[in-house]
């Protein structure tokens, strides 16, 4: 079942419909549905070719042998190299098609020549019968490839998508299932669509996370290690940072404590992981990214946030095969867990949400002394697109609430926080059961809210 992904495939299929040939390249992080988005888009006649580790002749070679699907006899010669294949297949057309090459990290693996060859192509406008997409999953490579001023093909490219997980919403439609079962399976898959296909293949979630995740031949048990394969040469430090904060380190200081190293040698890294949308750094509402000293890092991913929460610290006990001695602990703590998720979810989804007819900038978290000293964490706050009202809120993933008793303390803690206010401010409680009595100051917001699709249609929350 194929979902969404409506952008991507408009701003393809209108740059594979141009008078002028075109170089596009694709990336974005394995399993996220790129191939099958760019066979979504391709026309019949096109070439799509999955590259391997092979050497470099046995690939050319493989390209060629596509390639004669299209023209009769093409894959009989042997062509020396790249540059003179694309040239004999240039000059072989009749008509314009596109060639895509997929995984193209791997062909420059063993011909670091390539992007070299590209570039004289597309500069002496040698492939001016063909459309040519290049995909990767190595987003570092493919991104040094595209946007690197260093690199053969800067400023070539006529599209440049990158191709991030899908939304939460997605997830629903493709399971068919309600917002609140919607949160609980995005807490474990997030939105990564082959996971979701994983998912699909089972009954109900727990058979799905015994079988893919915790069981020692699982598809997904050693799925990290796969991920940053495709982005470093060792993942033995992000393996251990990603531990380190899915165990609870969330300040740089704690992180290099437990590392043995200094801050400034994390950095980087940091700073690596957050590019490729492994980690987030959070600072607290109102203050400058550059001049803060309270950056806490969490787990962005929900799928690693979880493997690192659960499965690493359980790995000796997975290996012997305890699989449901370790679920029955995740099953009991997984709504602690979800409220994380649930938290984040809600911040994501303020500026798409018309709360009490207004609409919002992003969301964030803030904490740090009140203006009475003690120490106050306030889960949400946000800022009208006007500047004129804030939106304050509570965030919650149990079964019953008090809205009076949250009416009571966001009231005190909006007078006790210390960044500036305007004079009006807007309450809201988010949580999954809408609550069995309400409070006349007090917004409710609910997992259909945060899960609705963004169609342009927003739904407007309101007071009740």
């Amino acid at each position: 079942m194929f979902v969404n992904r409506k952008n991507e495939i408009a701003r393809l299929q209108q740059a594979l419909e141009h008078d002028k040939p075109q170089l596009i390249v694709v990336y974005g992080r394995r399993r996220c549905g790129k191939s099958t988005l760019l066979r979504e888009v391709l026309q019949h006649d096109s070439i799509y070719f999955a590259a391997d580790l092979r050497e470099k002749p046995l690939q050319i070679g493989a390209l060629a042998k596509q390639i004669e699907n299209l023209i009769p006899g093409f894959g009989k010669p042997v062509y020396p190299d790249w540059e003179t294949l694309l040239d004999s297949f240039n000059r072989s057309l009749r008509k314009r098609v596109t060639i895509c090459l997929d995984e193209f990290p791997y062909l420059v693996k063993n011909s670091p020549e390539l992007p070299s060859v590209i570039q004289r192509i597309v500069d002496e406008k040698g492939h001016q019968n063909y459309h040519l997409i290049i995909c990767g999953s190595s987003q570092q490579m493919m991104f040094s490839l595209a946007l690197d001023s260093s690199s053969p093909l800067y400023g070539r490219s006529d599209e440049i998508m990158r191709i991030k997980p899908m939304e939460v919403h997605d997830l629903k439609k493709f399971l068919q299932i309600t917002p609140r079962d919607t949160i609980a399976e995005y807490g474990i898959w997030g939105g990564v669509p082959r996971y979701w296909e994983i998912r699909k293949q089972h009954a109900d979630l727990e058979s799905a996370v015994k079988r893919n995740l915790l069981d020692r031949n699982g598809v997904l048990y050693e799925e990290p290690e796969r991920l940053f394969s495709d982005e470093m040469r060792t993942s033995v430090q992000a393996f251990s940072v990603l531990s380190l904060i899915g165990a609870g380190c969330h300040r740089l200081s704690e992180i290099a404590g437990r590392l043995g190293k200094p801050a400034t040698q994390l950095s980087r890294l940091l700073g690596f992981l957050t590019d490729l949308g492994y980690i987030r750094r959070e600072i607290p509402f109102g203050e400058s990214i550059k001049a803060t000293k309270k950056s806490l890092y969490k787990i962005d991913d929900p799928f690693l946030n979880f493997y690192f929460r659960y499965l690493v610290p359980n790995k000796s006990r997975l290996e012997y095969g305890l699989v449901d001695q370790v679920w029955k602990e995740i099953s009991d703590g997984y709504d602690q867990y979800l409220s994380g998720i649930w938290e984040e979810l809600c911040r994501k989804s303020i500026p798409f949400i018309e709360i009490d007819g207004l609409r919002f900038n992003p969301a964030a978290r803030w904490w740090g002394n009140g203006l009475d000293g003690k120490s106050m964490e306030i889960d949400l706050v946000a800022e009208s697109t006007d500047h004129r009202v804030v939106l304050i809120g509570e965030v919650k993933w149990s079964d019953r609430i008090s809205p009076d008793e949250i009416n009571t303390s966001l009231n005190y803690k909006y007078r006790n926080a210390p960044f500036a206010r305007p004079d009006r401010f807007v309450k809201a409680v988010f949580s999954k059961n809408a609550p069995a009595a309400t409070h006349p100051d007090l917004i409710h917001v609910g997992p259909g809210d945060v899960v609705k699709e963004r169609d342009g249609r927003d739904g407007n929350v309101t007071k009740t």
